[in-house]
């Protein structure tokens, strides 16, 4: 399958769209000249609030990668993600887990369209919107979905795995 240049999705993502019937977003992928790694870059890019940016994060979950989908206002709770899941132990994953797991760099990388399938927390904090974006595979791409199709897409389990603020 052959993607568009002019979407801007990373190839591997425009085509995990069109195998999962999303054609439609692809003209919704919006690129952008300065970088949108990081959540605070995604949302001025955007224009939109903080909360509204999914992150897509990978942990090493007792050595097993583990996608984190989380608000870009808040924080994962590496304990709660450990109780959630019944682990030892919870890290960051190191970039070449991530682009091994993924196939995408970090700071690019999409809630769903990865090369191999990861077991996906969602937390609930992203439904407090009607439409967030997430990466398109690029750390200058993004795309508008609804939460809670973006969750299912990723095939996330909704869960509580912020850091709870004092």
């Amino acid at each position: 399958m052959t993607t568009t240049p002019e979407s801007g999705a990373h190839p591997r993502f425009a085509d995990a769209l069109c195998e999962l019937g999303l054609d439609e977003l692809l003209p919704e992928v919006r690129r952008f000249p300065e970088a949108t790694r990081t959540a605070a870059e995604a949302a001025a890019a955007v224009g939109c609030e903080l909360s509204q940016i999914c992150k897509s994060l990978i942990f090493a979950v007792d050595g097993e990668p583990v996608l984190v989908l989380m608000d870009g206002a808040s924080r994962v709770d590496i304990e709660r993600v450990r109780e959630e899941l019944g682990a030892e132990k919870v890290t960051r994953a190191k970039a070449d887990v991530v682009r091994e797991t993924t196939g995408y760099a970090i700071g690019g990388v999409p809630p769903f369209g990865h090369r191999t399938r990861t077991r996906v927390l969602a937390d609930r904090s992203l439904l407090g919107h009607d439409v967030i974006w997430a990466a398109a595979g690029t750390p200058y791409t993004v795309f508008p979905m609804a939460p809670a199709a973006l969750v299912a897409q990723a095939g996330g389990v909704l869960v509580d795995v912020r850091e709870r603020t004092s």
